[in-house]
């Protein structure tokens, strides 16, 4: 393969940096359709922008990518006030936000000459064209969203914090990536890990009062997310280099190809559970 091949699979693997501890956190919250939603809300947001400027030049792209910002924020502030207002229907509530904002962004695809091209971009994002900056605003996002996890873990149990950066990443990601392969690198790691953890025999049950093994290990967190989170990690990066040399392989488009090798993966899962 050539050169060109490098910024493109740079692109997949700082995605997946980013992407992977947010899946993780997204089946532990029970929140799955979130990732559709606030995808979808970035989508949506950045075809009005699109709409409003009549504008589809170089010179727009940061209006864009800030309306798109803007709307992932507000579906997240949503999902987490429907989160806690309603909590046995959260799913439900979620996929009605996902419906309204692809609806939104239908809409505003219809409203210009180039936001159907735009939403076909957004959908299935051909990352053979991503551009350098881009790489550069996912990468940022993702070292502060791992400084944080290996500095204190528990930052991303806080609701504030883990919202807005999901909506922050979120939005970076899918101009790059597209909302399909988005959701992919989302779920299907988180699931293969998951279920690596349900077919793990139990271990023995400790009293209360027994004290680690390792006081080293006790005494550094990042060492410990930095295990639970290297598997899907490998599995994703993975995933994305046979999906993009598909790509390359049968000429095909690189979105849907890297977003059907991810959801094959999280489809395996199944054959971890015992």
């Amino acid at each position: 393969m050539e050169s060109w091949f490098l910024l493109p699979a740079a692109a997949l693997l700082v995605g997946a940096c980013a992407l992977v501890p947010l899946g993780q956190q997204v089946l532990r919250r029970g929140v799955v359709f979130m990732d559709l939603a606030v995808a979808q809300a970035a989508a949506a947001g950045s075809l009005w922008a699109l709409v409003v400027l009549h504008r589809a030049d170089d010179g727009a792209q940061p209006l864009l990518d800030l309306s798109g910002l803007a709307g992932s924020l507000v579906c997240a502030l949503a999902v987490a006030w429907l989160s806690r207002r309603w909590p046995p229907r959260r799913e439900a509530l979620i996929g009605l936000l996902y419906v309204l904002f692809a609806c939104l962004a239908l809409l505003g695809a219809r409203m210009d000459p180039h936001g159907r091209d735009r939403l076909l971009e957004l959908l299935a994002a051909d990352v053979l064209w991503v551009q350098g900056p881009q790489i550069l605003a996912l990468s940022a996002a993702a070292a502060l969203l791992w400084a944080g996890l290996l500095w204190k873990p528990s930052l991303m149990e806080h609701d504030a914090l883990f919202y807005t950066g999901f909506a922050l990443i979120i939005s970076l990601a899918v101009p790059v990536l597209g909302l399909f392969v988005v959701f992919a690198l989302l779920i299907g790691p988180a699931l293969w890990d998951h279920a690596r953890h349900e077919a793990a025999p139990p271990g023995p049950r400790e009293p209360h009062d027994a004290r680690p093994e390792n006081p080293e290990r006790a005494a550094h967190p990042h060492s410990t997310a930095w295990r639970a989170l290297s598997m899907p990690l490998a599995l994703a990066g993975s995933a994305c280099l046979m999906g993009l040399a598909a790509s390359w392989w049968w000429d095909a488009p690189s979105g849907a190809c890297v977003a059907l090798s991810c959801a094959v993966l999280g489809l395996g899962a199944v054959a971890r559970r015992r």
